[in-house]
């Protein structure tokens, strides 16, 4: 769904006129069913409430980030909606660059924490566009062998999550063991990297001594409008 947010946030940007953009069918869809099924999807993954703090936060970071970053955006913000999505973060973390995810995997996932739950089709299906979901953001390649790959995660990439996290009530250390972060598929040796880069353009304080780790937003929550005494 990643063409039609484009579109929704492109609309909608600088007027927040969210609710509008998914009625007008700026996705451009050919059917009124179409059109309802896709608004009802985005705002499934994305609610567009300019009141939620981490809705806030997604759309300063869709302003802020570059062609390359958006996709990774829209894809953190969407795996803390998305508990199928979560789920499957851990075949991601058990492959490395190169080796195939298939979709079995992803199957194997959803019978692993939904039992039974689902027909065969259903969950073949559900797999199908849990793997498609990855590729979006580049975790994996090609439309057949779905190899595993790494994306870049820059900075504003990283931020956002850990953000989400700490807007999540996570604090210090727990952090890197969020759902976002985890989404990133990156060592905490990198993720320390990628925070102390954020620090040095003054998007969060981040203290790492004695094996504690201090993580705040003070400066951007200030910035974004976001109140900091209410997380």
């Amino acid at each position: 769904m990643y063409a039609e947010l484009e579109k929704v946030m492109a609309y909608s940007i600088d007027g927040k006129k969210f609710t509008e953009a998914l009625g007008q069918n700026v996705t451009g869809k050919k059917s009124s069913s179409g059109v309802v099924k896709t608004a009802r999807y985005l705002k499934q993954l994305y609610g567009f409430n300019v009141q939620d703090p981490s809705f806030v936060a997604f759309h300063y970071f869709w302003k802020v980030s570059d062609v390359q970053e958006k996709p990774l955006i829209a894809f953190l913000y969407a795996v803390h909606q998305d508990v199928l999505l979560a789920e499957s973060i851990e075949v991601l973390q058990r492959k490395k660059q190169g080796e195939k995810a298939s979709v079995e995997l992803f199957e194997g996932v959803i019978e692993k924490y939904h039992p039974n739950h689902y027909s065969a089709n259903t969950r073949r299906s559900i797999a199908q566009n849990i793997a498609s979901s990855w590729k979006q953001p580049g975790f994996i390649e090609g439309k057949v062998k779905n190899i595993r790959t790494q994306p870049v995660v820059t900075y504003r990439v990283a931020c956002f999550s850990f953000l989400l996290a700490y807007l999540n009530g996570l604090r210090g250390d727990f952090i890197w063991n969020s759902i976002g972060v985890k989404a990133l598929c990156l060592p905490e040796s990198k993720l320390r990297e990628l925070a102390m880069e954020c620090a040095k353009k003054d998007l969060m304080q981040y203290q790492y001594a004695g094996s504690v780790t201090a993580i705040s937003f003070t400066n951007l929550l200030s910035k974004i409008g976001i109140d900091g005494n209410k997380n």
